[in-house]
């Protein structure tokens, strides 16, 4: 069947969270005075986060902890790490940064061009996010991204998380598409590719961090430009 269908991931596949989250810290560590108060460099502070809640977020994805699990720690973890153990200052930066990463809107590049392209050609455009309910949809607002979404579902509607093949079957079921007539654009091998390819759904790895994967058959871009060799 003729795809019809294309589902986005949202964060670092058209919404840049890797930058809008580094901006968000950045504002509040040089508000909090962090190097001033505990000598710590932002940019050694900024990879040492980036390091733990990637591996947190890999928990979620496969259903080791919990979202709080992950709201409790990433910040605390990364103070624990240069030897400050403060809840109250880790949990001020969690609160805030949920709330402030918001001010910051940066869409990976070209991704309103490629939006704007697919719209044209009448394909029929979805958001499938791993990410928090209450902040996926101010993203997609806030970025003035909305408009171009049918429908977008993220992980907490429905209780799981990609690769989860019941996420797949609820989007589809809230856009009416069929798994034939559909393709999934994301940034995450697990999440993305390997849920789409065990739903039996088409898709497409936007590799994004240069991981040069090699699989017979699969469609890959490094830059969303490129999707126009496939769509």
């Amino acid at each position: 069947m003729k795809i019809q269908h294309i589902f986005f991931d949202l964060d670092n596949t058209i919404w840049d969270h890797r930058k809008n989250a580094y901006l968000t810290i950045k504002d509040l560590f040089e508000k909090e005075e962090i190097t001033l108060k505990y000598a710590i460099d932002f940019e050694e502070f900024h990879s040492v986060y980036h390091e733990i809640n990637e591996r947190l977020w890999e928990k979620i994805r496969d259903g080791i902890i919990g979202k709080e699990y992950l709201r409790k720690h990433r910040f605390y973890d990364t103070f624990k790490h240069f030897n400050i153990d403060d809840e109250e200052l880790s949990m001020y930066f969690e609160e805030h940064f949920l709330d402030k990463i918001l001010n910051h809107n940066e869409l990976v590049e070209s991704a309103e061009y490629i939006l704007e392209y697919l719209k044209a050609k009448n394909y029929i455009l979805h958001i499938i996010s791993n990410g928090f309910k209450e902040v996926t949809e101010r993203k997609c607002i806030l970025s003035g991204i909305a408009k171009y979404f049918q429908t977008i579902t993220s992980a907490d509607s429905v209780g799981v998380r990609k690769p989860n093949p019941k996420i797949f079957e609820y989007s589809l079921g809230l856009s009416d598409a069929q798994k034939e007539n559909s393709i999934l654009i994301g940034d995450d091998w697990i999440a993305d590719v390997v849920g789409a390819q065990s739903f039996g759904m088409d898709v497409i790895f936007f590799d994004v961090l240069n991981e040069n994967r090699e699989e017979e058959g699969l469609k890959v871009i490094k830059h969303l430009l490129q999707i126009k060799e496939y769509l």
